[in-house]
């Protein structure tokens, strides 16, 4: 009878629980923000009494012949702004810079080339200053859109190193600059390699991966964007990156090669190195780090010794190999 009455007191308690449960849930899919997303924009600006205007204002009424505005309309946003029916989000000049309506009236009546100065101070005033923004508001602007499903989504972008190391997204897109708005595949290589300078001069070194070239990118291995994988790689390991390409590397094989199945880095300098095909020693001495005391019996060797061969003239699968060696292990000779 008290198995039975504990095991009642169970149930009823999952019950209550599952209630509980069920109950936050649909509170959370209910919760709506404590401001919405203009009212946060106006307290970002320090200004809550502004309104929106409409982007007339600003391309019409004063950037109309600018090189400014020609660019902005060439953009990926200026486009979605003609394009109402493409279910993404309207993006405007307000949606970065802030709530106009103080701006236009602090500059009516002036004149665009007497009171120039008096022009641009007023926009530092009453839009949102990017020069005295930290890194970290300046990219919390685009992530205001750029962490929604309905655009490129860099939800790990925050914890990035890029972001960590005050990196913000205008310093890889220039906003404004029309259709190179996004970083062009051609343009990622000195993009990035206009900060990573020693990764820059391993690309000239003899044997490199030809990024300079422009014939492989750093994003084919790296997420600029940030992930959680180490090194912003795009696989959760080094040797899942590199098969990504090297697939004829990767095995599996009947017999492995036990160094090699832990990181290609093992052997390889991943950019560049002064040794053939990236290896971080020349042979024979790459491999007599980890066999120093190889030799072969064969009577052709008249001192029996190994030092100064290449080792893959005979071990040419290094990789792995489903072929059994002589002592029916596998000595990655074909």
């Amino acid at each position: 009878m008290d198995l039975k009455r504990n095991h009642m007191k169970l149930l009823l308690l999952c019950g209550l629980l599952a209630v509980f449960f069920i109950a936050g849930c649909n509170a959370l899919k209910k919760s709506t923000p404590i401001v919405s997303i203009t009212e946060y924009e106006k307290m970002l600006l320090g200004k809550i009494t502004s309104d929106y205007v409409g982007n007339a204002n600003c391309l019409v009424n004063c950037h109309d012949h600018d090189k400014l505005a020609l660019d902005f309309k060439s953009s990926t946003m200026g486009d979605q702004l003609a394009e109402s029916s493409s279910g993404m989000m309207i993006v405007d000049c307000e949606s970065c810079h802030g709530p106009g309506s103080e701006l236009m009236d602090a500059i009516k009546g002036l004149d665009a080339e007497k009171d120039a100065k008096t022009i641009v101070q007023a926009h530092k005033e009453n839009l949102l200053d990017f020069s005295n923004l930290p890194a970290g508001a300046l990219s919390l602007i685009c992530l205001k859109c750029h962490t929604a499903n309905a655009t490129f989504n860099i939800h790990n972008w925050n914890g990035s190193v890029h972001a960590l190391n005050g990196v913000t997204c205008s310093n890889c897109h220039p906003i404004h600059a029309g259709s190179d708005l996004i970083a062009q595949p051609r343009e990622v290589a000195n993009l990035c390699l206009s900060c990573h300078i020693d990764t820059s001069a391993q690309f000239s070194l003899p044997s490199h991966h030809p990024v300079k070239e422009g014939k492989i990118y750093c994003s084919d291995c790296h997420d600029p964007h940030g992930n959680s994988n180490p090194k912003n790689l795009r696989e959760m390991t080094q040797k899942e990156t590199c098969g990504r390409c090297h697939t004829e590397k990767t095995g599996p094989f009947l017999y492995e090669h036990s160094d090699i199945t832990e990181e290609c880095t093992t052997c390889h300098n991943q950019h560049g190195s002064i040794n053939d095909k990236l290896l971080k020693l020349r042979q024979p001495f790459l491999c007599k780090q980890c066999h120093p005391h190889h030799r072969n019996s064969n009577d052709l060797f008249a001192n029996k010794s190994m030092s100064y061969t290449r080792c893959t003239d005979c071990h040419s699968m290094v990789h792995g190999t489903d072929t059994p060696g002589a002592n029916s292990a596998g000595a990655f000779t074909r």
